[in-house]
């Protein structure tokens, strides 16, 4: 097992617990579709003048401009929108229960896709964490799901709506990084590939962002700190832990770079607990426990 592949998942999971946290606010603040346009827009400018400086561009594989475009579309487009739909209907413990079910899917798209077949201790490493996280997701305090968006407390039909858009943002999720893995195995820097995934994200939702619709506008006045606040989740997420895990991807099982990468729901309690002093139950704690066991298999298996 290679030991940077795995650090780079685990920090893009840390990165995406850390954006969670910071993000709650601003995302109340200007409403979920201003938050995420903002953030794509930064990020993208944010990144392309650190490949510009860098000199990262003559890395990147034009040839496989279709993997890029399809990572746009069905990964961060058609994904987040899916997210975003199924967090409004089901609450978010939900919502993260089901995205944390992105690993097996993955892992059948990349044995269908490259022929990808896991060792037997990797395949016990990565279940043990995916049990973990599960766990955790169902024990973990979750005030806000008092309320009507709980996931007990929406009906039948609503229920199997959410699913429908939970699975499917799972799988877009996964796919728009599974699909760049070619591009990555022919040596393109993740922080360019990242800057064009951003940038044509960026440009597709600007786009979508002309129509006049009440939902597509901001919620409140922008000011410069609650733009501050808007970006730095922004550059957490969208710019490390996404250029984190295309490394991953590239160097590692995708099934196990899913897996290590989907860690937010457990790395988030700890996180929580030097913020606000939110003590974890014992069940979360149980959980987040087994996917440490879980990580140290997949390391040192």
């Amino acid at each position: 097992m290679i030991f940077l592949p795995v650090l780079a998942s685990l920090g893009a999971s840390l990165g995406w617990a850390t954006g969670i946290v910071l993000a709650q606010h601003p995302a109340r603040k200007l409403g979920a579709f201003e938050f995420t346009r903002i953030q794509l827009l930064a990020c993208a400018a944010l990144l392309a003048a650190l490949c510009s400086a860098l000199g990262y561009w003559p890395s990147v594989h034009w040839t496989y401009w279709p993997s890029f475009a399809a990572s746009i579309v069905i990964g961060i487009i058609l994904g987040n929108l899916a997210m975003i739909a199924c967090l409004r209907r089901a609450g978010p413990r939900f919502t993260e229960l089901l995205l944390s079910l992105k690993a097996p899917l993955v892992g059948i798209m990349a044995f269908f896709c490259f022929g990808e077949t896991p060792s037997s201790m990797d395949l016990i490493g990565a279940l043990t964490v995916l049990l973990g996280i599960i766990i955790a997701v169902l024990f973990e305090p979750d005030p806000s799901e008092e309320s009507s968006a709980g996931a007990s407390n929406v009906s039948s039909g609503s229920l199997v709506t959410a699913l429908f858009l939970g699975f499917a943002a799972t799988a877009c999720q996964g796919f728009g990084f599974l699909v760049m893995k070619p591009a990555m195995l022919a040596e393109t820097e993740p922080l360019a590939a990242s800057a064009i995934r951003l940038t044509g994200a960026a440009f597709l939702i600007s786009l979508v962002a002309l129509w006049p619709a009440a939902p597509l506008q901001g919620k409140t006045s922008l000011t410069p700190l609650l733009l501050g606040q808007t970006i730095l989740p922004g550059v957490i997420g969208y710019g490390i832990s996404s250029t984190l895990l295309l490394y991953a991807f590239a160097n590692l099982d995708a099934a196990v770079a899913a897996v290590l990468g989907s860690l937010s729901p457990v790395l988030v309690l700890p996180i929580l607990y030097f913020k606000d002093g939110s003590i974890p139950s014992l069940p979360a704690l149980s959980g987040a426990c087994l996917a440490v066991l879980g990580i140290a298999i997949l390391a040192f298996g």
